[in-house]
């Protein structure tokens, strides 16, 4: 089940970003801290009383002239709306209400969507009293908050839970298996699910998703079950210089969040992205399957050399998943297709593969012997016992002497012993290390 997205939508300059790392640090981030994962981010999954959630930093309505201030105030808000379960309005109580709020209240008020009026900068009993002014925005109650000094976010996030829609029940059969085509638009995500499904001996049907706007196609592959859901359908409007992509992120963290296997569409033409990175790293901390496709292969100039350097640059560029398989096609020519269902079927089983405890501890004991753990302030690391805790992704549990000292580079060791004697192929791996004294 997708969990709600949060849009922040305002003018710059009133907070967005203060706000949105205040609840990062405070409640959050349900990821780990692994060195290599892009932090520059737009996303941020949170939780507030036992309702996880995602937050988006929308950035500031930029206003470049007066000429286009209602067209670009109007677009970006429509987007927000669009795409998020609720709206997070920020407005500043220093300033009050300003031209650029009213444009945006309007639009809000019109649509059918839950709006929660954040009036920042509220940093003393003074200031509070500006507050009613935003009465006038027509949008409900605001709430007084200062995101420098985290003043009053905890009723503020009550707001924007009690705010969320009602939670469903995944109808989806447990052997399905849910793939997600993400990518930036124009990387030909459309026209890989309709090449999907031109191969032979395949039962298609379409049946509306729970996303908004988006068709899941459910159809069957020599005996297997798939959903695939297609993210496409944002585009950048012509004349008009805004970054419609931070939206259209929107889609793909909630494609990412339903589904068992990613495939993460690059264009080989244009290359790997800053915001592919921000894509690929939410898959990789939400635990999912994960595979390449390169797609437009056919476009590229090619030697026997070409293949190489594109997965090197791909490998230096995504550092944190050097388990995702790569696979190069051109849903335009067919070429490789075929294989994309292979692979996705492959990447299922490595992400749902349990080992046996014998097995798991006799590897570990080995990569030790092989490798004793680095002495950390005159201690030493020892490992008493492993066992696998879960599946989807794979999750094993250390017992250990003291997990405080166990360093990145031992863990990521550890990790590849795990991959090299079990494969684990295009799924990330959760290690937890947890403190056992030696009696126990």
């Amino acid at each position: 089940m997708s969990k709600p997205i949060v849009a922040i939508v305002g003018r710059p300059n009133v907070g967005k970003s203060t706000l949105f790392n205040r609840i990062a640090k405070k409640r959050v981030a349900i990821v780990d801290d692994f060195p290599g994962v892009t932090r520059d981010r737009l996303y941020m999954d949170a939780e507030w009383i036992s309702r996880e959630f995602t937050m988006i930093d929308t950035g500031g309505i930029e206003l470049e002239g007066q000429d286009v201030i209602a067209t670009n105030i109007r677009i970006q808000a429509q987007l927000a709306i669009n795409e998020a379960d609720v709206i997070l309005f920020m407005v500043d109580a220093k300033t009050g209400i300003t031209q650029a709020d009213e444009e945006v209240a309007s639009i809000l008020r019109r649509a059918k969507k839950p709006v929660v009026v954040a009036v920042n900068k509220v940093d003393s009993p003074k200031d509070s009293q500006g507050l009613y002014e935003f009465y006038n925005l027509g949008l409900g109650d605001p709430i007084g908050i200062s995101a420098t000094n985290a003043l009053n976010t905890g009723d503020l996030l009550d707001a924007i839970v009690e705010a969320f829609p009602e939670e469903k029940e995944n109808d989806t059969e447990d052997d399905e298996i849910k793939v997600a085509f993400i990518g930036r638009p124009n990387v030909g995500k459309s026209s890989m699910v309709n090449a999907v499904l031109g191969e032979e001996r395949v039962i298609v049907s379409d049946i509306p998703g729970t996303t908004r706007d988006a068709i899941d196609t459910h159809f069957v592959k020599d005996s297997q079950k798939y959903v695939l859901i297609d993210t496409a359908g944002m585009r950048r409007k012509a004349k008009v210089d805004i970054p419609v992509e931070r939206y259209s992120v929107m889609r793909s963290l909630r494609a990412v969040d339903r589904c068992d296997v990613v495939l993460m569409v690059i264009d080989a033409v244009d290359g790997i992205t800053d915001q592919d990175k921000k894509i690929a790293g939410y898959a990789h901390e939400a635990g999912k399957g994960i595979a390449i496709v390169v797609n437009k292969w056919d476009l590229v100039d090619k030697d026997d050399k070409t293949t190489l350097r594109f997965t090197d640059n791909l490998r230096a560029e995504l550092a944190f998943m050097q388990y995702a398989p790569i696979l190069f096609i051109s849903a335009l020519t067919k070429q490789r297709v075929q294989r994309i269902t292979e692979i996705v079927k492959y990447v299922a089983e490595q992400h749902n593969m349990r080992v046996s405890t014998s097995v798991l501890n006799q590897v570990i004991e080995d990569a030790v012997n092989i490798s004793p753990p680095p002495v950390d302030k005159g201690r030493r690391l020892k490992i008493y016992y492993t066992t696998q805790v879960s599946i989807k992704p794979p999750t094993f549990i250390f017992f250990v002497n003291e997990p405080e000292i166990v360093h990145f580079s031992y863990r990521r060791y550890l990790e590849n012993k795990l991959r090299e004697a079990f494969g684990f192929e295009g799924t990330p791996l959760h290690l937890i290390m947890r403190g056992k004294k030696q009696d126990d």
